[in-house]
């Protein structure tokens, strides 16, 4: 097979800093707006509703609402309004609906059904003039153009960052807007670490299996870690959180099995540290994406230090550039990966 050189993901991946910085200044007024109307009725609840990647962004965001805004966020199955046809009680609720396309249609009938119900709707999604986008009240557009690659990268980046400037605008006195101001510039050094991301790949060319931990914040991440090294390479990957790991699935871990593992610089730091070291112990095979920490881990990529908030941007973005380059080193085309398209439409 001829080993593509510079994949159309990796391509993508680098663009998340312009991304971002145009995100940050095209969608001030729309997430102003309704960061107004969210103070003058804020919500009981908030449900998300998304698949795949933006599941796991919706998995993001619910760290963030609930530790930043203390809004409690549930996930609706979309089948439950377009395969069961029931109807769920969400008067007064915050819907938030994530997806690059736009144009699944379970994902657009439940959004309807939801403010159909009186609930208040939000479209996180790539292409504002998708059905999705006009279904909902209000879209906070990806702008991160157009995406060529199967596996999300830069729309995935993106819609971490949509919700993160809408908590900005509802705590304007949070260091969180100086953080987001900066993000483009720690995204831009994140890139740099993509020497370092394929130099390490090669060691991992022939693993199998892979499990990814984290805690909290990067949670989602996490779980868009195992999915990308599940599309681009053929892993058996599978994500859990750190604090679930020790109740029953550490019983896999052997001497050199692999573990992807990240690192916050939050309040569960230390407690994802004590398993990592506890892995290390069992002589597990870290590596290590996100703050740097006291491990054996042999391949480390260390993201700029940020916000508590942000630093999980940079941290997928570095998973993007390792996962692009573990394909390549495995003789795989990430931009093509069997059995998969880029949009999927679900009922």
């Amino acid at each position: 097979m001829t080993q593509l050189q510079d994949p159309i993901m990796l391509q993508e991946t680098r663009e998340a800093p312009a991304v971002v910085a145009r995100l940050l200044e095209h969608n001030a007024a729309q997430v102003q707006a309704l960061a107004e109307r969210l103070r003058a009725q804020p919500p009981r609840f908030v449900m998300t509703v998304a698949r795949g990647s933006s599941d796991h962004a919706a998995t993001f965001l619910k760290y963030v609402f609930e530790t930043e805004l203390g809004w409690a966020v549930g996930s609706m199955a979309p089948s439950i309004t377009s395969v069961y046809g029931s109807r769920l009680n969400l008067e007064g609720a915050l819907v938030i609906a994530i997806s690059q396309s736009g144009a699944s249609p379970d994902v657009v009938e439940s959004v309807q059904a939801a403010r159909d119900g009186g609930a208040l709707t939000v479209a996180i999604t790539n292409q504002e003039s998708s059905r999705l986008a006009q279904t909902a009240e209000y879209v906070l557009p990806m702008r991160a153009g157009e995406e060529k690659a199967v596996a999300a990268t830069k729309s995935y980046i993106a819609s971490l960052v949509a919700p993160l400037q809408l908590v900005a605008a509802l705590k304007p006195e949070s260091e969180l807007r100086a953080a987001l101001e900066a993000l483009p510039h720690g995204l831009e050094q994140t890139m740099a670490l993509e020497a370092v991301a394929r130099s390490r790949a090669e060691r991992y060319r022939y693993a199998e299996a892979m499990v990814v931990l984290a805690r909290g914040l990067h949670y989602g991440v996490a779980m868009e870690s195992a999915l990308k090294l599940k599309e681009t390479s053929g892993i058996q990957a599978e994500a859990y959180s750190a604090a679930e790991f020790a109740h029953g699935p550490m019983r896999i871990v052997e001497p050199g099995y692999p573990l992807l593992v990240y690192q916050s610089r939050d309040q569960a730091a230390e407690l994802s540290l004590e398993t990592y070291r506890s892995l290390e112990e069992k002589g597990a095979e870290l590596i290590l994406i996100g703050a740097d920490a006291e491990l054996k881990a042999p391949v480390r990529l260390i993201t700029p230090a940020g916000h508590p908030l942000t630093d999980p941007v940079m941290a997928a973005a570095a998973l993007y550039l390792f996962a692009g380059h573990l394909a390549l080193s495995r003789g795989m085309n990430p931009d093509a990966p069997p059995s998969l398209r880029k949009v999927t439409l679900t009922r």
